[in-house]
Parts: C-alpha cells; sequence; structure tokens
C-alpha cells in the first residue's frame, strides 16, 4: 500500500556496511541568509562590536573636522565636505578587521567544522560573512553620513551621483572583504590577525588622499598615494557628491579619472584576490 510521504533517502552500500545518503539541504539562498542572521545576532547580543562603526568613525569626523580642518587647507573646496568621503572609505577598509576576526574565531572554536557535518554549500559561508560585513560596515556609513550632515557636510548632486558614490563605496568594501578572508584563513590566532590587519591597512588608509592632500606630500610618498586604490575611490565619491573641485593636470591617471579607475579597481582586485581568499579558506577546512 503507498502513501503520499515521500521516500526516505536511498542508500549506498559499500563493501558490507551500508551508508546512508544525507538528504540535501535548503536552497543557498535560504543557508545564506540562515548563516547571515546567525553573524547579526552577534551585534544584537555584543552591542561593543558596533564601536568600530559607530564610535570611531564619529570620533575621527569630529577630530579631523574641528581639530585638524584649520591646519589643513584644501584649494577650492571645504575641507569637513572634502574629508567625509575620506573616513567613509577608511571605515570600509577597515570591514576587512570584522570578516578576518571573525572568520578566524569560527575555525578556531570549530565552528565551521560543524556547519560542514551540516546539509549547506561551502560557498554560503563565505558569502553569508562577505554580506554579514557589509551590512555591519553599511551602519558605520549611516552614521558617518549623519554625523557629517550636523558638521556641514552635503552631497551638492543628484541622486544618480549621490548612489553611484555609494555604491563604489560599498564595491570597494567588497575586495577588503575577500582580503579580510584570506587573513582569517591564513592565520591561526585573533591576536595574529588583528596584529597582521592594523600594521598594514591602517597605513595604506593614511598614504591616501583620505586626510590630507597628495600635493603637500614627498613626490615619492605622492605617488605612492595617488596610485593607491583608496585614494582613486575617495576621489571618485568627492566627485560624485561635489565635495571638491577635479584634480590637477600634474595628478596620476586614477585621480583625473577616479570613477572610471575606482570601477577598474574593484573589478580586477575582485578577480585577483576572491580565488586566493576560496583557495586558502579550504586549505584551512579541507580534511
Amino acid at each position: 500500500m503507498s502513501t503520499a510521504a515521500d521516500p526516505a533517502p536511498a542508500a549506498t552500500t559499500s563493501g558490507h556496511f551500508t551508508v546512508p545518503v544525507r538528504p540535501d539541504g535548503p536552497s543557498l539562498a535560504r543557508q545564506i541568509s540562515a548563516l547571515v542572521r546567525r553573524n547579526l545576532l552577534h551585534i544584537r547580543r555584543q552591542p561593543e562590536n558596533l564601536a568600530d562603526v559607530t564610535i570611531q568613525p564619529v570620533m575621527f569626523v569630529l577630530l579631523f573636522a574641528f581639530v585638524f580642518g584649520g591646519a589643513i587647507a584644501v584649494a577650492g573646496g571645504n575641507y569637513r565636505e572634502w574629508l567625509l568621503p575620506g573616513i567613509m572609505a577608511q571605515t570600509m577598509a577597515f570591514s576587512s578587521f570584522v570578516v578576518a576576526s571573525g572568520l578566524c574565531n569560527d575555525l578556531n572554536k570549530g565552528i565551521i567544522d560543524r556547519f560542514r557535518t551540516l546539509p549547506i554549500q561551502r560557498a554560503s559561508i563565505l558569502v553569508a560573512r562577505s554580506a554579514s560585513s557589509l551590512i555591519h560596515s553599511s551602519i558605520g556609513v549611516v552614521v558617518m553620513s549623519l554625523t557629517g550632515l550636523m558638521v556641514g557636510w552635503r552631497i551638492r548632486s543628484g541622486i544618480v551621483d549621490a548612489l553611484l558614490g555609494y555604491l563604489i563605496l560599498l564595491g570597494f568594501g567588497f575586495v577588503m572583504i575577500w582580503i579580510g578572508i584570506v587573513v582569517g584563513s591564513r592565520l591561526k590566532t585573533i591576536e595574529a590577525v588583528n596584529g597582521v590587519m592594523f600594521t598594514t591597512t591602517f597605513p595604506i588608509t593614511f598614504v591616501a588622499n583620505t586626510f590630507a592632500p597628495p600635493e603637500s606630500m614627498p613626490t615619492w610618498l605622492r605617488t605612492i598615494a595617488e596610485w593607491n586604490p583608496l585614494s582613486s575611490v575617495v576621489q571618485a565619491m568627492r566627485q560624485l557628491w561635489g565635495n571638491a573641485p577635479a584634480v590637477g593636470p600634474d595628478a596620476a591617471l586614477p585621480l583625473q579619472h577616479p570613477v572610471a579607475a575606482s570601477l577598474l579597481w574593484i573589478v580586477g582586485l575582485t578577480v585577483i584576490i576572491a580565488p586566493i581568499a576560496v583557495k586558502a579558506f579550504d586549505a584551512r577546512t579541507r580534511d
């Protein structure tokens, strides 16, 4: 007599042992959604994790706007408006910290091993980690935008350019997430992750046009700053939001065409770093 119930999973025979076939899991979208929710629950239970995207950006905005703002001149522009895109890009660069430390922590605690016993795809773990990190960093962007409005920052362009500026910022954050996955997969301890990320990411965000015009730097340092991908992203936002005049003819090519350069940097770096990140994660979680 037949029933309407679904048949039990088939079993395969290997020698003298019968091995049950693991049932198919939920769809990839549901897997990612569940893992993103799990990552974001950590923020609700440990709100201090939001300090890097709330307290720190506000502190940087107020510090540079009111303490250093009067000492840093920006030709043809307002320093407070010129400053905000730089701080936003720096905060998005720091999103790699969140990914690297979170992934390393999950690996060390065996959580990733537990996930692998479930009927989920390995890719969902990385996608969920990336999505939750972007959400985490986007909170900081919203906080900085509101803080910027309070100190005089304005977007002086149309809605299309304004949205394109934010999309470029998020695209840059996506690149930094892959860097965080590489570091979090290769290093064994949280202390090592924090040490490497701080000593590399922090200088990169200052050797750029984030807080001071590159024209004031020595020639060799100016060249590095102008070809820094972060500088293209910052200049693209300033140009799209109407926060600064165009750079001079002696500026490097990426700063003369910052929107196109930013998109090329984002696509190019993602194509290079993403496969390295996936390979590093696979090597760390391989049986």
